[in-house]
């Protein structure tokens, strides 16, 4: 029986490392995560789970949609084992950026790890409010998502 899919949500500055640039790259790890509860989720996503990319402190705002391509593994920046990346692909970027704002307004994403816990950066999102924020962003998915 196939694992069923996850959908998560991690957040980068795009001063730092933007939806444009991760797209020009084509792939990444994500890496440099010291909050334990977001390494626990890296360890928890799997190889085709999909994910929400949020820029946050400038837009604030979910810009697009990539793909976990393989499992965790250790963090190349650390020698410290008990941090985590996983390599991910970009899918599509959202028709329309979801704002932090419309996000906070619209009662069925009130409950989001997002809302709740705003200074996570790494955080697991139910299917539902995955496809609402989807919606939200005139977005569907290819095919081979």
């Amino acid at each position: 029986m196939a694992a069923r899919r996850k959908y998560w949500l991690v957040k980068s500055e795009p001063f730092k490392y933007s939806w444009e640039q991760f797209v020009k790259d084509g792939s990444t790890y994500w890496d440099g995560v010291r909050n334990a509860m977001a390494r626990n989720n890296l360890r928890d996503m799997s190889k085709g789970d999909l994910v929400l990319y949020y820029h946050s402190n400038e837009g604030k705002e979910v810009v697009g949609v990539a793909r976990i391509t393989g499992e965790s593994y250790q963090d190349p920046t650390t020698d410290d084992d008990r941090w985590v990346v996983v390599d991910l692909a970009p899918v599509t970027p959202l028709t329309e950026p979801v704002t932090l704002a419309q996000i906070k307004a619209d009662a069925k994403l009130a409950d989001i790890p997002l809302v709740r816990m705003s200074r996570l950066s790494v955080m697991p999102i139910p299917k539902p409010a995955f496809d609402r924020i989807l919606k939200m962003g005139k977005t569907k998915l290819p095919a081979s998502a």
